[in-house]
């Protein structure tokens, strides 16, 4: 897939996808996470002006992928809303349409900032699994020897260089160690955290994901 890096588990593949998502295409399984819809209406509550845009690009960039790949599922890994605040009539009305949109089913694994929001007809699931993928919002230790644990929830980033020349990147990181995999934020608005050097590390720059490996 173009741009895409692949990621192979216990035999099971999966896509790294530069729009920061996954795909997994034995089960047609589209997976992404922390979008934070309403993030900039959070903070216009709280007097922070922040430009309202953002959703649109995020919802456009789902849907791009979504028509591109044909997914049996969408299913977010937590954090689709950044708070009840933020969760506005319209913006109930574009989570309402969505699965329609996207041509299949919209799963969603509750989140933190998920907590104490009804949204019509998406129901906060607990962690799941899905074949070798122990799919959750916060890390957590997958439940079997050969489960490996997709989770968002740290917004990982990788930084480079240094002074005037750093180059702070989302990335996909791996960590062999306790069988995780810590998605990148797929929403805009996001910020990251730095992730150690000891993961395996795949950066997403200009439309590509470029793998960094360990050190």
């Amino acid at each position: 897939m173009k741009g895409s890096a692949q990621l192979q588990w216990q035999g099971h593949a999966l896509e790294l996808l530069p729009e920061r998502a996954i795909w997994d295409p034995a089960q047609r399984l589209l997976l992404l996470a922390d979008l934070h819809l309403g993030k900039a209406e959070s903070f216009q509550a709280h007097g922070i002006p922040l430009p309202s845009d953002g959703d649109l690009g995020n919802l456009n960039r789902l849907l791009s992928l979504a028509e591109r790949l044909k997914p049996a599922q969408v299913l977010v890994l937590g954090d689709l809303i950044h708070s009840r605040s933020g969760l506005t009539t319209e913006l109930r009305e574009k989570l309402s349409a969505l699965p329609e949109l996207l041509g299949c089913r919209l799963r969603l694994i509750g989140g933190n900032h998920d907590r104490g929001s009804w949204i019509a007809g998406l129901s906060a699931e607990p962690s799941l699994a899905a074949g070798v993928w122990w799919l959750s919002h916060e890390p957590e230790c997958a439940p079997e020897p050969g489960c490996l644990n997709l989770c968002g929830h740290l917004h990982p980033v990788t930084i480079l260089g240094r002074g005037h020349d750093r180059l702070r990147l989302p990335c996909f990181a791996l960590d062999h160690q306790r069988r995780r995999l810590l998605l990148p934020a797929f929403g805009e608005l996001t910020g990251g955290h730095p992730v150690g050097a000891d993961l395996e590390r795949w950066l997403i720059a200009e439309g590509q994901v470029l793998p960094l490996g360990a050190s």
